[in-house]
Protein backbone atom coordinates (compact mmCIF):
# COMPACT_ATOMS: atom_id res chain seq x y z
CA UNK A 1 0.00 0.00 0.00
CA UNK A 2 1.53 3.51 -0.98
CA UNK A 3 1.17 6.25 1.75
CA UNK A 4 1.17 10.02 0.35
CA UNK A 5 2.39 11.38 3.79
CA UNK A 6 5.80 11.95 3.93
CA UNK A 7 5.81 12.38 7.83
CA UNK A 8 6.09 7.94 7.64
CA UNK A 9 8.45 7.63 4.99
CA UNK A 10 8.45 3.95 5.49
CA UNK A 11 6.72 1.41 8.24
CA UNK A 12 7.29 -2.15 7.81
CA UNK A 13 6.14 -4.75 9.64
CA UNK A 14 8.13 -7.91 9.51
CA UNK A 15 5.16 -10.69 9.60
CA UNK A 16 6.06 -14.10 10.73
CA UNK A 17 9.29 -13.96 11.06
CA UNK A 18 11.60 -13.65 14.77
CA UNK A 19 13.14 -9.84 15.45
CA UNK A 20 15.40 -8.79 18.28
CA UNK A 21 17.69 -6.16 19.77
CA UNK A 22 21.05 -8.24 20.39
CA UNK A 23 23.20 -5.92 20.50
CA UNK A 24 21.80 -3.14 19.31
CA UNK A 25 21.07 -4.96 16.01
CA UNK A 26 17.67 -7.05 14.81
CA UNK A 27 17.46 -10.70 12.90
CA UNK A 28 15.30 -12.32 10.46
CA UNK A 29 14.68 -15.83 10.29
CA UNK A 30 15.24 -16.95 6.53
CA UNK A 31 12.21 -18.41 4.57
CA UNK A 32 11.55 -19.95 0.93
CA UNK A 33 7.77 -19.42 -0.52
CA UNK A 34 7.47 -20.23 -4.10
CA UNK A 35 4.18 -22.15 -4.35
CA UNK A 36 1.24 -21.40 -2.24
CA UNK A 37 -1.12 -23.75 -1.22
CA UNK A 38 -4.64 -21.71 -1.10
CA UNK A 39 -6.12 -24.00 1.46
CA UNK A 40 -3.27 -24.47 3.86
CA UNK A 41 -2.88 -20.38 3.40
CA UNK A 42 -5.92 -19.82 4.74
CA UNK A 43 -5.98 -21.63 7.75
CA UNK A 44 -2.22 -20.77 8.25
CA UNK A 45 -3.57 -16.85 8.05
CA UNK A 46 -6.68 -17.53 9.21
CA UNK A 47 -6.83 -20.10 11.57
CA UNK A 48 -9.59 -22.48 12.23
CA UNK A 49 -13.08 -21.18 14.84
CA UNK A 50 -14.16 -22.10 17.82
CA UNK A 51 -13.47 -21.04 21.76
CA UNK A 52 -10.27 -21.39 22.49
CA UNK A 53 -10.16 -18.33 25.33
CA UNK A 54 -8.61 -20.33 28.46
CA UNK A 55 -5.76 -21.56 26.18
CA UNK A 56 -4.83 -18.06 25.51
CA UNK A 57 -5.03 -16.82 28.96
CA UNK A 58 -3.56 -19.32 30.54
CA UNK A 59 0.11 -18.63 28.50
CA UNK A 60 3.39 -20.79 29.43
CA UNK A 61 6.64 -18.87 30.52
CA UNK A 62 10.04 -20.52 31.23
CA UNK A 63 13.91 -19.55 31.69
CA UNK A 64 16.52 -20.55 29.40
CA UNK A 65 20.19 -19.27 28.93
CA UNK A 66 19.57 -16.09 31.66
CA UNK A 67 16.31 -15.22 29.41
CA UNK A 68 12.68 -14.62 30.25
CA UNK A 69 10.64 -16.65 27.84
CA UNK A 70 6.85 -15.70 27.33
CA UNK A 71 4.80 -17.83 24.90
CA UNK A 72 2.69 -15.91 22.23
CA UNK A 73 -0.09 -16.66 19.70
CA UNK A 74 -2.07 -15.26 17.10
CA UNK A 75 -5.08 -13.36 17.46
CA UNK A 76 -6.55 -15.85 15.40
CA UNK A 77 -6.10 -18.91 17.48
CA UNK A 78 -7.19 -16.75 20.68
CA UNK A 79 -10.39 -16.11 18.23
CA UNK A 80 -13.31 -17.05 20.34
CA UNK A 81 -16.70 -18.14 18.37
CA UNK A 82 -18.11 -19.01 14.86
CA UNK A 83 -17.18 -15.48 12.87
CA UNK A 84 -20.78 -14.81 11.14
CA UNK A 85 -19.54 -12.04 8.45
CA UNK A 86 -15.54 -12.62 7.73
CA UNK A 87 -15.68 -9.45 5.21
CA UNK A 88 -17.05 -7.03 7.98
CA UNK A 89 -14.39 -8.55 9.89
CA UNK A 90 -11.80 -7.90 7.99
CA UNK A 91 -12.98 -4.45 6.76
CA UNK A 92 -12.48 -3.64 10.85
CA UNK A 93 -9.16 -4.80 10.98
CA UNK A 94 -7.60 -2.90 8.24
CA UNK A 95 -9.31 0.39 9.50
CA UNK A 96 -7.84 -0.32 13.25
CA UNK A 97 -4.76 -0.87 11.36
CA UNK A 98 -5.37 2.76 9.39
CA UNK A 99 -5.89 4.34 12.70
CA UNK A 100 -3.17 2.37 14.33
CA UNK A 101 -0.34 4.17 11.66
CA UNK A 102 -2.28 7.87 11.97
CA UNK A 103 -1.24 7.86 14.96
CA UNK A 104 2.38 7.34 14.54
CA UNK A 105 2.07 9.59 12.07
CA UNK A 106 0.81 12.22 14.57
CA UNK A 107 3.43 10.83 17.40
CA UNK A 108 6.32 11.75 14.77
CA UNK A 109 4.66 15.28 13.87
CA UNK A 110 4.64 15.58 17.58
CA UNK A 111 7.90 14.62 17.97
CA UNK A 112 9.68 16.32 15.17
CA UNK A 113 7.89 20.22 15.71
CA UNK A 114 6.00 19.92 18.84
CA UNK A 115 3.02 20.20 17.01
CA UNK A 116 -0.42 18.78 16.47
CA UNK A 117 -3.38 18.64 13.91
CA UNK A 118 -6.92 19.34 14.77
CA UNK A 119 -7.54 15.73 14.27
CA UNK A 120 -4.56 14.81 17.01
CA UNK A 121 -6.13 14.49 20.73
CA UNK A 122 -3.44 15.68 23.49
CA UNK A 123 -2.06 13.10 23.75
CA UNK A 124 10.37 -11.30 28.71
CA UNK A 125 10.53 -15.57 27.09
CA UNK A 126 6.90 -14.65 27.63
CA UNK A 127 4.30 -16.35 25.77
CA UNK A 128 3.10 -13.96 23.25
CA UNK A 129 -0.37 -14.51 21.79
CA UNK A 130 -2.17 -12.76 18.69
CA UNK A 131 -5.47 -10.58 19.99
CA UNK A 132 -7.54 -11.74 17.41
CA UNK A 133 -9.94 -13.08 20.87
CA UNK A 134 -9.58 -9.70 22.37
CA UNK A 135 -10.70 -7.90 19.16
CA UNK A 136 -7.28 -6.06 18.47
CA UNK A 137 -4.97 -6.24 15.63
CA UNK A 138 -1.34 -6.90 18.44
CA UNK A 139 -0.47 -9.65 19.76
CA UNK A 140 -1.07 -10.33 23.59
CA UNK A 141 0.91 -11.01 26.71
CA UNK A 142 0.04 -12.24 29.66
CA UNK A 143 2.42 -11.34 33.06
CA UNK A 144 1.16 -11.00 36.50
CA UNK A 145 0.46 -7.29 38.42
CA UNK A 146 0.16 -7.17 41.81
CA UNK A 147 -1.08 -10.67 42.14
CA UNK A 148 -3.08 -10.58 38.98
CA UNK A 149 -2.80 -11.98 36.19
CA UNK A 150 -2.83 -9.39 32.98
CA UNK A 151 -3.36 -9.95 29.57
CA UNK A 152 -1.81 -6.95 27.51
CA UNK A 153 -0.90 -5.32 23.88
CA UNK A 154 2.46 -6.00 23.26
CA UNK A 155 3.55 -2.14 21.32
CA UNK A 156 6.99 -1.70 20.52
CA UNK A 157 5.20 1.83 19.52
CA UNK A 158 4.80 2.91 22.74
CA UNK A 159 6.75 3.47 26.17
CA UNK A 160 4.16 3.50 29.07
CA UNK A 161 2.24 0.18 29.97
CA UNK A 162 -1.07 0.91 31.34
CA UNK A 163 -3.79 -1.49 32.78
CA UNK A 164 -7.60 -0.29 33.47
CA UNK A 165 -8.19 -0.54 37.18
CA UNK A 166 -11.08 -0.25 40.01
CA UNK A 167 -12.95 2.01 40.72
CA UNK A 168 -13.43 3.01 37.01
CA UNK A 169 -15.18 5.68 35.86
CA UNK A 170 -15.41 4.85 32.25
CA UNK A 171 -13.60 1.84 31.10
CA UNK A 172 -14.12 -0.96 27.92
CA UNK A 173 -15.25 -4.38 28.17
CA UNK A 174 -12.51 -6.81 28.78
CA UNK A 175 -11.69 -10.43 29.23
CA UNK A 176 -10.34 -10.26 32.67
CA UNK A 177 -11.05 -9.10 36.15
CA UNK A 178 -10.23 -4.84 36.32
CA UNK A 179 -6.48 -5.01 38.20
CA UNK A 180 -8.09 -3.73 42.00
CA UNK A 181 -5.25 -1.42 43.27
CA UNK A 182 -6.86 -2.56 47.00
CA UNK A 183 -6.02 -6.06 46.46
CA UNK A 184 -2.25 -5.34 46.03
CA UNK A 185 0.08 -5.37 49.23
CA UNK A 186 2.88 -3.39 46.99
CA UNK A 187 0.69 -0.98 45.09
CA UNK A 188 2.04 2.92 45.48
CA UNK A 189 1.03 5.98 44.14
CA UNK A 190 4.05 8.13 42.05
CA UNK A 191 4.66 11.53 43.53
CA UNK A 192 3.80 14.55 41.40
CA UNK A 193 7.17 15.66 42.00
CA UNK A 194 9.01 12.58 41.29
CA UNK A 195 11.18 12.13 38.32
CA UNK A 196 8.83 9.16 37.01
CA UNK A 197 6.09 11.66 36.82
CA UNK A 198 8.35 14.04 34.74
CA UNK A 199 9.52 11.76 32.45
CA UNK A 200 5.67 10.88 30.95
CA UNK A 201 5.82 14.49 28.48
CA UNK A 202 8.19 11.97 26.45
CA UNK A 203 6.56 8.79 26.92
CA UNK A 204 3.19 10.22 26.26
CA UNK A 205 2.97 13.50 24.96
CA UNK A 206 1.22 15.00 27.89
CA UNK A 207 2.88 16.16 31.46
CA UNK A 208 2.38 14.48 34.35
CA UNK A 209 -0.74 16.30 36.32
CA UNK A 210 -1.11 17.06 40.51
CA UNK A 211 -4.14 15.68 42.22
CA UNK A 212 -5.61 17.38 44.68
CA UNK A 213 -4.87 15.55 47.65
CA UNK A 214 -2.71 13.61 48.01
CA UNK A 215 -0.32 15.44 45.73
CA UNK A 216 -0.01 12.32 43.29
CA UNK A 217 0.51 12.00 39.25
CA UNK A 218 -2.14 11.66 37.42
CA UNK A 219 -1.39 10.44 33.43
CA UNK A 220 -3.33 10.89 30.09
CA UNK A 221 -2.31 9.20 26.85
CA UNK A 222 -5.05 10.39 23.57
CA UNK A 223 -4.35 8.29 20.77
CA UNK A 224 -4.73 9.53 16.98
CA UNK A 225 -8.19 7.79 16.89
CA UNK A 226 -9.98 8.89 19.87
CA UNK A 227 -8.76 6.25 21.61
CA UNK A 228 -7.53 7.08 24.96
CA UNK A 229 -6.26 6.13 28.47
CA UNK A 230 -6.38 8.25 31.87
CA UNK A 231 -5.67 7.53 35.35
CA UNK A 232 -3.27 7.67 38.12
CA UNK A 233 0.69 6.64 37.77
CA UNK A 234 1.79 3.72 40.01
CA UNK A 235 4.03 1.39 41.14
CA UNK A 236 3.88 -2.09 41.78
CA UNK A 237 5.29 -5.61 41.36
CA UNK A 238 5.80 -7.48 38.55
CA UNK A 239 6.21 -10.50 37.17
CA UNK A 240 7.34 -11.50 33.46
CA UNK A 241 7.19 -15.37 33.96
CA UNK A 242 8.82 -16.02 37.34
CA UNK A 243 10.74 -13.02 37.20
CA UNK A 244 10.21 -9.99 39.62
CA UNK A 245 9.94 -6.58 38.59
CA UNK A 246 10.12 -4.69 41.72
CA UNK A 247 8.59 -1.07 41.71
CA UNK A 248 7.70 -1.19 38.10
CA UNK A 249 6.03 2.11 37.27
CA UNK A 250 3.22 1.60 35.21
CA UNK A 251 -0.61 3.94 34.64
CA UNK A 252 -3.38 2.42 36.84
CA UNK A 253 -6.54 3.79 34.19
CA UNK A 254 -9.55 4.14 35.68
CA UNK A 255 -10.96 6.59 32.63
CA UNK A 256 -10.19 4.71 29.02
CA UNK A 257 -11.78 4.34 26.06
CA UNK A 258 -11.05 3.12 22.61
CA UNK A 259 -9.84 0.34 20.18
CA UNK A 260 -8.26 -1.67 22.76
CA UNK A 261 -10.33 -4.79 22.51
CA UNK A 262 -10.74 -6.96 25.48
CA UNK A 263 -7.17 -6.81 26.77
CA UNK A 264 -6.57 -5.43 29.94
CA UNK A 265 -4.24 -3.10 28.73
CA UNK A 266 -0.82 -2.10 27.10
CA UNK A 267 3.21 -3.19 27.19
CA UNK A 268 5.27 -0.62 26.31
CA UNK A 269 8.29 -2.09 24.73
CA UNK A 270 9.76 1.63 23.19
CA UNK A 271 13.13 3.07 23.73
CA UNK A 272 12.46 5.57 26.25
CA UNK A 273 15.27 5.90 29.32
CA UNK A 274 12.87 5.77 31.92
CA UNK A 275 9.32 4.22 31.60
CA UNK A 276 9.06 1.46 28.96
CA UNK A 277 9.43 -1.94 30.27
CA UNK A 278 12.99 -2.68 28.19
CA UNK A 279 13.88 0.23 30.39
CA UNK A 280 12.78 -0.38 33.48
CA UNK A 281 14.15 -4.16 33.18
CA UNK A 282 17.49 -3.05 32.46
CA UNK A 283 19.32 -4.23 35.31
CA UNK A 284 17.71 -7.44 35.20
CA UNK A 285 17.96 -8.26 31.02
CA UNK A 286 20.43 -5.61 30.03
CA UNK A 287 17.90 -3.67 27.89
CA UNK A 288 17.32 -6.67 25.47
CA UNK A 289 14.48 -8.50 24.25
CA UNK A 290 13.53 -9.94 21.38
CA UNK A 291 10.17 -11.49 20.27
CA UNK A 292 9.04 -14.38 17.44
CA UNK A 293 6.16 -14.18 16.15
CA UNK A 294 3.71 -16.87 15.59
CA UNK A 295 1.28 -18.03 12.80
CA UNK A 296 -2.14 -18.08 12.50
CA UNK A 297 -1.93 -21.90 12.74
CA UNK A 298 -3.83 -23.77 15.55
CA UNK A 299 -1.77 -24.18 18.70
CA UNK A 300 1.49 -22.64 16.85
CA UNK A 301 3.21 -20.10 19.11
CA UNK A 302 6.02 -17.69 19.47
CA UNK A 303 7.84 -15.58 22.22
CA UNK A 304 8.67 -12.77 23.83
CA UNK A 305 12.18 -13.33 25.36
CA UNK A 306 13.40 -10.52 27.78
CA UNK A 307 17.28 -10.71 27.89
CA UNK A 308 19.23 -14.03 26.98
CA UNK A 309 21.53 -14.17 23.11
CA UNK A 310 20.86 -15.95 20.15
CA UNK A 311 21.26 -19.36 21.21
CA UNK A 312 17.96 -19.13 22.62
CA UNK A 313 16.30 -19.75 18.89
CA UNK A 314 19.73 -23.22 18.55
CA UNK A 315 16.61 -24.67 16.75
CA UNK A 316 15.42 -22.36 14.00
CA UNK A 317 17.03 -21.75 10.42
CA UNK A 318 20.30 -19.29 10.81
CA UNK A 319 19.58 -15.68 11.85
CA UNK A 320 20.89 -12.60 9.79
CA UNK A 321 22.00 -9.39 11.94
CA UNK A 322 21.49 -5.97 10.69
CA UNK A 323 22.05 -3.06 13.09
CA UNK A 324 19.29 -0.94 14.92
CA UNK A 325 19.57 3.10 13.69
CA UNK A 326 19.16 5.38 16.08
CA UNK A 327 16.88 8.66 15.14
CA UNK A 328 17.13 11.43 17.68
CA UNK A 329 14.22 13.00 17.07
CA UNK A 330 12.60 9.80 17.05
CA UNK A 331 14.38 8.01 20.05
CA UNK A 332 11.61 5.31 21.34
CA UNK A 333 10.94 3.89 18.12
CA UNK A 334 12.95 1.15 16.78
CA UNK A 335 14.52 1.83 12.88
CA UNK A 336 16.75 0.12 10.61
CA UNK A 337 18.59 0.72 7.31
CA UNK A 338 16.89 -1.01 3.78
CA UNK A 339 19.37 -1.22 1.13
CA UNK A 340 16.97 -3.45 -1.58
CA UNK A 341 14.19 -5.16 -2.53
CA UNK A 342 14.04 -7.68 -4.78
CA UNK A 343 10.90 -9.22 -6.07
CA UNK A 344 11.34 -13.06 -8.12
CA UNK A 345 15.07 -12.60 -8.05
CA UNK A 346 14.84 -9.32 -10.11
CA UNK A 347 16.59 -6.67 -7.74
CA UNK A 348 14.11 -2.80 -7.78
CA UNK A 349 15.92 0.16 -8.64
CA UNK A 350 14.50 1.87 -5.60
CA UNK A 351 15.80 4.92 -3.53
CA UNK A 352 17.71 3.85 -0.64
CA UNK A 353 16.35 4.81 3.09
CA UNK A 354 19.32 4.56 4.78
CA UNK A 355 19.23 8.06 5.58
CA UNK A 356 15.70 8.40 7.55
CA UNK A 357 15.26 4.65 8.35
CA UNK A 358 12.09 2.05 7.97
CA UNK A 359 10.33 1.65 11.01
CA UNK A 360 9.25 -2.08 12.72
CA UNK A 361 6.07 -1.71 14.84
CA UNK A 362 4.46 -5.11 16.56
CA UNK A 363 1.41 -3.24 16.08
CA UNK A 364 0.89 -2.69 12.33
CA UNK A 365 -0.01 -5.31 9.79
CA UNK A 366 0.27 -3.51 5.98
CA UNK A 367 3.80 -2.20 5.24
CA UNK A 368 3.49 1.41 4.23
CA UNK A 369 5.82 2.39 1.71
CA UNK A 370 6.70 5.98 -0.32
CA UNK A 371 4.26 6.14 -3.81
CA UNK A 372 7.14 5.81 -5.69
CA UNK A 373 8.87 2.54 -4.17
CA UNK A 374 5.32 1.07 -3.93
CA UNK A 375 4.49 1.43 -7.85
CA UNK A 376 8.28 -0.36 -8.49
CA UNK A 377 7.12 -3.18 -6.57
CA UNK A 378 3.43 -3.35 -7.36
CA UNK A 379 4.30 -3.09 -11.56
CA UNK A 380 7.48 -6.09 -11.05
CA UNK A 381 4.80 -8.28 -8.87
CA UNK A 382 2.21 -7.94 -11.33
CA UNK A 383 4.50 -8.53 -13.82
CA UNK A 384 5.41 -11.96 -12.90
CA UNK A 385 2.31 -12.60 -11.06
CA UNK A 386 0.05 -12.73 -14.12
CA UNK A 387 -2.48 -14.05 -15.83
CA UNK A 388 -4.04 -14.72 -12.41
CA UNK A 389 -7.76 -13.19 -12.95
CA UNK A 390 -7.98 -9.85 -11.14
CA UNK A 391 -10.45 -8.82 -7.62
CA UNK A 392 -11.79 -5.31 -6.78
CA UNK A 393 -9.77 -3.56 -4.45
CA UNK A 394 -10.51 -4.08 -0.94
CA UNK A 395 -10.28 -0.88 1.69
CA UNK A 396 -6.86 0.10 1.57
CA UNK A 397 -5.90 -2.45 -0.18
CA UNK A 398 -5.89 -1.70 -4.25
CA UNK A 399 -4.61 -4.89 -5.93
CA UNK A 400 -6.40 -7.89 -5.25
CA UNK A 401 -6.85 -10.96 -7.62
CA UNK A 402 -9.45 -14.05 -7.62
CA UNK A 403 -7.83 -17.27 -7.41
CA UNK A 404 -10.94 -19.02 -5.94
CA UNK A 405 -10.46 -21.87 -8.97
CA UNK A 406 -6.94 -23.05 -7.72
CA UNK A 407 -5.59 -25.61 -5.21
CA UNK A 408 -1.91 -24.03 -5.57
CA UNK A 409 -0.30 -21.08 -7.42
CA UNK A 410 3.17 -19.60 -7.63
CA UNK A 411 4.09 -16.80 -6.31
CA UNK A 412 7.41 -14.64 -6.87
CA UNK A 413 9.55 -14.31 -3.68
CA UNK A 414 10.45 -11.16 -2.17
CA UNK A 415 13.06 -9.92 -0.42
CA UNK A 416 14.48 -7.19 1.60
CA UNK A 417 17.82 -6.51 2.19
CA UNK A 418 19.38 -4.61 5.16
CA UNK A 419 22.19 -3.05 6.08
CA UNK A 420 24.88 -5.59 6.77
CA UNK A 421 24.53 -8.22 3.83
CA UNK A 422 21.11 -9.36 5.74
CA UNK A 423 18.52 -10.96 4.03
CA UNK A 424 14.90 -11.20 4.45
CA UNK A 425 12.87 -13.77 2.95
CA UNK A 426 9.00 -12.81 3.39
CA UNK A 427 6.57 -14.66 3.94
CA UNK A 428 2.99 -15.36 2.13
CA UNK A 429 1.37 -13.94 4.82
CA UNK A 430 3.35 -10.67 4.11
CA UNK A 431 2.47 -11.14 0.89
CA UNK A 432 -0.88 -11.87 0.45
CA UNK A 433 -3.85 -11.08 2.75
CA UNK A 434 -7.20 -13.27 2.12
CA UNK A 435 -9.83 -10.94 2.33
CA UNK A 436 -12.19 -14.11 1.15
CA UNK A 437 -11.81 -17.20 2.54
CA UNK A 438 -13.01 -18.89 -0.91
CA UNK A 439 -10.09 -17.29 -1.93
CA UNK A 440 -11.77 -15.29 -4.52
CA UNK A 441 -10.61 -11.88 -2.74
CA UNK A 442 -6.63 -12.39 -2.22
CA UNK A 443 -4.77 -8.72 -1.93
CA UNK A 444 -0.94 -7.65 -1.72
CA UNK A 445 -0.33 -6.95 1.98
CA UNK A 446 1.84 -3.64 0.80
Amino acid sequence: MADAKPILQFLLFLFLVCLGTYGNGVQGLREKNKVLDLQEFRLKQHGGTGTRTSACLSQKSRKEKGATILEIKHRDYCSAGKIVDWNKKQQKRLMLDDLHVRFLQSQFRYRISGITTKDDVSEAQIPLTSGVRLETLNYIVTVELGGRNMTVIVDTGSDLTWVQCQPCKLCYKQQEPLFNPSQSKSYQSVLCNSTNCQALQFATGNSGVCGRNPQTCSYVVNYGDGSYTRGEFARDQLYLGTTPVDNFVFGCGRNNKGLFGGASGLMGLGRSDSLSVVSQTSGLFGGVFSYCLPSTEVADSGSLVMGGDSSIYKNSTPISYTRMVANPQLSTFYFLNLTGISIGGVALQVPSFASGGILIDSGTVISRLPPSVYKTIKAEFLKQFSGYPPAPGFSILDTCFNLSVYQEVNIPTMKMHFEGDAELTVDVTGIFYMVKTDASQICLNI
